[in-house]
């Protein structure tokens, strides 16, 4: 196995505290598997030196002059963005992830010129924007990956309205973000039945995460009860459908 490493001078890599922005002493740092992809130039977009990691929970030490929202010793978290061009279409209607000028965590050239650094670090620099506050109920280092995992499943459940109680939801994939979509739907009051082509992750599934329901989709006759799904939600990759339809997409649109 390789092993990879950033040796980095902080103070001089790390951009000066803007005006809007929010420096956050990092206390914990999930992993997600994007991060691997990074540091390996799975992506072939890296930038070294480089460090990764986008599910940031810590604690602010400092706030630019404008920043009303936060305070010092606020306990914080912030994800995958860290700017954006704050002026767009997508930015006005609360959906910054699809700027055109969206700036990533880590690996990405910032807006004043600077690279961007990500959670395996001792600090981090944010507009105010990009940090959300946690709750004192949720710890720190079991709240982190709800910054990535989390509010990718999240966010299009509340949003497409996969919350309703009773609804029989079909969660296909029991991945990083199958799992978490297991929980939030069960949270929701909703029926979950997972759809996985590993029997292996039938105990996980039931007894762990607490679906109702576990089915082979290699199995023809147990994928018939996909027929009485409310929904179901994919956590599988579908970029080959993006690439296909390149042009023709209309973003959050139908």
């Amino acid at each position: 196995m390789s092993s990879f490493y950033v040796h980095v001078s902080y103070d001089s890599r790390f951009r000066s505290t803007g005006d809007d922005d929010v420096v956050i002493k990092i206390l914990y740092c999930g992993i997600c598997h994007s991060d691997l992809h990074s540091i390996k130039n799975e992506w072939k977009n890296a930038r070294y030196p480089m460090i990764p990691g986008h599910e940031i929970a810590g604690e602010v030490t400092e706030v630019g002059k404008n920043v009303t929202k936060f305070e010092a010793g606020d306990r914080v978290g912030v994800g995958v963005m860290v700017n954006s061009c704050q002026s767009c279409e997508s930015c006005n209607e609360g959906f910054e992830n699809h700027c055109p000028g969206i700036i990533p965590t880590y690996n990405t050239v910032d807006l004043d010129g600077t690279i961007t650094y990500g959670g395996y670090s001792g600090m981090v620099v944010v507009h105010e924007r990009f940090v959300v506050r946690f709750p004192d109920t949720i710890p720190l280092d079991k709240g982190a990956p709800l910054l990535c995992a989390g509010i990718t499943v999240y966010s299009p459940m509340k949003y497409h309205g996969l919350n309703v109680p009773g609804m029989h939801l079909g969660v296909l994939g029991l991945g990083g973000l199958g799992h978490v979509a297991v929980k939030f739907g069960k949270a929701f009051g909703m029926k979950v039945t997972v759809i996985s082509s590993s029997p292996g992750k039938k105990q996980e599934a039931l007894e762990r995460l607490g679906a109702d329901a576990f089915v082979i989709s290699k199995d023809a006759d147990e994928m018939k009860v996909c027929r009485c799904f409310s929904i179901t939600n994919f956590f599988i990759p579908i970029w080959f459908l993006l690439d296909q339809y390149n042009g023709y997409n209309q973003i959050y649109g139908t």
